[in-house]
């Protein structure tokens, strides 16, 4: 019996307040999140976060301590079985048989998962092709490379046609190149309908590919939603205007302040609107586009002339950051995205 009673329509994964102990360690610490039908959320925190102990449970590897879990319409502690046959994993390390070939491991899980001989063979080919592995379909999987195997990996991850798939940290020691193709792969599945939950300390990873972030630290979310909104939160936008004359930047700054509008950041710590002498410019936190209209208004009928004016978001290294007071695990630099305004 299907027990998706409860969960919302078009949600594809719902999952509220899902404990795991390892002896006197709390993993899950009561996770509440929802993964919306054919979208991919990104589930980001530090190193023992929690994050692959929830992919273990929701994949029914691991049987949750309390709270409850549904997965395209399937309780994973009540209803494994029924839920093993709609789900894909894929996790940090390739689990492919090194001594079959590509197209053997390909085909054996398709049998596994009542395949015929024939359908199993055909699928094979199909992703086979599809991850460009066709030319080494023979050779035995201990002779791929890192990245032919991670693809021969999410290959048979896809064997199933998944409704969900799961991807652990799924690019991992890749190449730009291979791990750029993994991208694209996600993307068209996304596009044909799957639903993707995917683990990652990558930020550019989860930027590129993630409608929706969760971060998890300590076993517990301590923030959800969009890219941008979680931005917003942190650090907002940060409007900085050059004016004609430098001298006007501490009278600029003023009425701003006394404005009322400077914006306060959730997660972030503002120190409101500041003067930066060197670069002759002021920069004021701002959380929308009318408090952005209502700045440079205020502004022009004080009669302050504007050479030019422009706004930065913080990356999602400086999101990440903020709300876990931890460094990314990938070494990437740290930048600001910035666009333009002509003044």
């Amino acid at each position: 019996m299907n027990s998706g009673a409860g969960v919302a329509a078009g949600t594809a994964v719902s999952v509220r307040g899902l404990v795991k102990h390892f002896g006197d360690t709390k993993a899950l610490d009561g996770v509440d999140l929802d993964v919306r039908e054919g979208t991919v959320l990104g589930v980001l925190g530090p190193n023992g976060a929690g994050k692959t102990t929830l992919v273990r449970c929701l994949s029914t590897l691991l049987v949750p301590d309390s709270g409850s879990a549904t997965v395209a319409g399937f309780d994973v502690v009540k209803q494994p079985r029924q839920l093993r046959r709609t789900i894909g994993l894929t996790g940090q390390y390739a689990s492919v048989d090194e001594k079959l070939s590509g197209r053997e491991n390909l085909y054996m899980i398709g049998r596994l998962l009542d395949l015929s001989r024939k359908d199993a063979r055909s699928r094979a080919d199909e992703l086979l092709e599809r991850f460009s592995l066709t030319d080494a379909a023979k050779r035995p999987a201990m002779t791929y490379s890192g990245g032919m195997r991670r693809r021969l990996d999410l290959a048979a991850s896809m064997i199933g046609h998944p409704a969900v798939l799961y991807l652990d940290e799924p690019t991992t020691g890749l190449d730009p190149r291979t791990r750029n193709e993994v991208w694209d792969e996600v993307r068209r599945m996304v596009a044909e309908g799957a639903t993707v939950l995917l683990t990652t300390q990558y930020m550019e990873e989860a930027e590129q590919l993630a409608s929706e972030l969760t971060v998890i630290d300590h076993g517990k979310v301590i923030a959800n939603g969009g890219v941008n909104e979680l931005k917003a939160k942190v650090g907002g936008r940060t409007l900085q205007i050059r004016p004609t004359d430098p001298d006007q930047l501490g009278a600029m700054a003023r009425a701003v302040t006394e404005a009322g509008l400077d914006a306060h950041f959730l997660y972030g710590h503002s120190a409101g609107t500041q003067v930066i002498p060197d670069e002759g410019v002021l920069n004021v936190p701002i959380l929308s586009d009318e408090q952005l209209t209502a700045v440079v208004g205020l502004l022009g009928a004080r009669g302050y002339g504007i050479a030019h004016i422009g706004t930065h978001l913080p990356s999602l290294d400086e999101v990440f950051l903020a709300i876990t007071g931890q460094k990314t695990g990938a070494a990437q630099d740290t930048h600001r995205e910035t666009e333009e305004v002509a003044a």
